[in-house]
């Protein structure tokens, strides 16, 4: 029986190696390794009274079955690990592109002229270096004229009702005709400056100007001039600092024409221009507070 014992163990021991040389992989799990053949010892200590044949068969297909367990829990995590370390093939592929869309949003302010609303995009309408702080269309013919065309003066001249057009640095300016109502004329305006602002297409274009060729490009009046007088100077600094502000966020602006034998000469853009309080504005604001700033007697007068 010691003999068969003997035959036993060694079929043990013969299977502990082949197990080890199986499963000597770091990542294979040791511990049921173990388990297992701490329960296949067991059994063998168990059949070691039995007959020698039926001892030598069941240890032989205890080894056998334990193996063949074994080799399918090893052959599982192979292959996991090899999955794992395979390259994967896969598709570089950048960020999702989404279209492209602006976001406009457009609003519409009053002016204390009936006749003029003015449309503020959240974006400037004139860009950052254009030497005129305004541009002002008073005919379709205007838009076309160098050095600043422009596409949608155009389109908003040509909508029944529109008598002009002014760009501010960030608005811009509709009048209209007084018979005509705004129900009839705003949803057109509204229309026109959404399709360009959100297009891209430049609000104004600087094109040259050639030899010879007609232009209603107008300076900034109210920039410093070394050639000035000391009146002067004062006059288009307060205009420029105290009355220009003011006049922009009515939805226009201010010309300074000229100061000659106390007179005044000014002139009003946009909004102002046709505004039936534009008198009031030059009498009692503009030129009261010249004459009590400059200590000199003046008259203020639109052009």
């Amino acid at each position: 029986m010691r003999s068969h014992s003997r035959f036993a163990s060694a079929i043990i021991v013969s299977v502990l190696n082949t197990l080890e040389s199986l499963f000597e992989l770091p990542e294979f799990n040791m511990s049921k390794v173990a388990s297992r053949l701490t329960a296949f010892s067991k059994l063998v200590e168990q059949t070691s009274t039995r007959p020698t044949s039926l001892l030598t068969r069941r240890c032989f297909l205890s080894c056998k079955s334990e193996v063949q367990a074994f080799q399918k829990l090893h052959r599982r995590q192979l292959s996991s690990l090899r999955s794992s370390q395979r390259p994967q093939l896969v598709e570089k592929r950048g960020p999702i592109q989404k279209p492209s869309r602006r976001n406009i949003f457009i609003q519409t302010e009053t002016t204390p002229n009936n006749d003029a609303l003015k449309f503020k995009p959240n974006q400037r309408v004139l860009p950052e270096s254009f030497p005129s702080p305004f541009v002002e269309y008073l005919t379709p013919r205007s838009t076309l004229m160098p050095p600043y065309t422009s596409q949608l003066a155009a389109q908003l001249l040509n909508v029944d009702g529109v008598t002009s057009i002014f760009y501010g640095a960030d608005y811009i300016t509709v009048t209209k005709d007084p018979s005509t109502a705004w129900a009839h004329i705003k949803p057109e305006v509204f229309s026109l400056i959404t399709e360009t602002i959100t297009s891209g297409q430049p609000v104004v274009t600087i094109s040259e100007v050639k030899s010879g060729q007609e232009t209603e490009a107008e300076a900034d009046t109210l920039a410093y001039n070394e050639e000035d007088s000391e009146v002067v100077g004062m006059i288009k600094e307060l205009l420029d600092t105290r009355i220009r502000p003011a006049i922009q966020e009515d939805g226009g602006d201010i010309d300074f024409k000229g100061f000659e034998n106390g007179q005044v000469k000014l002139k009003l853009r946009g909004a102002c221009r046709t505004c039936d309080s534009s008198t009031v504005t030059l009498r009692n604001g503009i030129e009261s507070m010249l004459m009590h700033y400059i200590e000199v007697k003046l008259a203020v007068f639109q052009l």
